[in-house]
């Protein structure tokens, strides 16, 4: 298992460890495949989609919520850096968006729909614009400069890490009960 790194101390390992996830894979056929893996893993958690496998971990449900939350927030940089001329990009507390959305009483089949709409309106972007709009670029308050390009590749390792994280915690509770 790879070790999370803290964006903010260190942005570059951040992206490191986020891009190995995605490797040499098409970050457009990564994404195109989550919304049925978050599916597979609601299924697969049945019971305790919404049991945390320690106090401070996140349960499955809430680590759907994180890639809805990430969904929305990728969907609005994406279209900053391509229509306007570097963008300041903020970032946001991950932790606080899981808890104080209360994400772990979610309805699941809500999450699912408002992920696939995201993603969708994103891959369709993503697909029509011309790649010269891949090399636009966008002022990360945390991590400076990031391409279209690159935050669309880090969004797909983003995806991986935490359907990884999700399953984790799968059998995680699985091994306490």
């Amino acid at each position: 298992m790879r070790q999370a790194v803290d964006p903010v101390a260190s942005p570059s390992a951040y992206q490191e460890l986020i891009l190995s996830y995605l490797g040499d894979d098409d970050p457009a056929v990564v994404q195109a495949a989550t919304p049925a893996s978050v599916r597979a893993l609601i299924d697969d958690a049945g019971g305790i989609l919404r049991q945390r496998p320690e106090p401070a971990e996140w349960s499955v449900l809430e680590c759907v919520g994180h890639l809805v939350d990430s969904e929305l927030i990728v969907s609005v940089r994406y279209r900053w850096i391509v229509a306007e001329d570097e963008p300041e990009i903020a970032g946001y507390d991950q932790d606080l968006w899981v808890s104080r959305l209360r994400h772990g009483q979610d309805d699941p089949a809500a999450l699912v729909a408002v992920f696939e709409a995201l993603r969708g309106a994103n891959l369709e972007l993503w697909s029509r614009l011309p790649p010269q709009d891949r090399y636009r670029i966008g002022r990360h308050r945390e991590r400076g400069a990031e391409s279209y390009d690159l935050t669309f590749r880090l969004s797909a390792g983003h995806d991986r890490f935490h359907l990884d994280q999700a399953r984790r915690a799968i059998d995680a509770v699985r091994r306490q009960g």
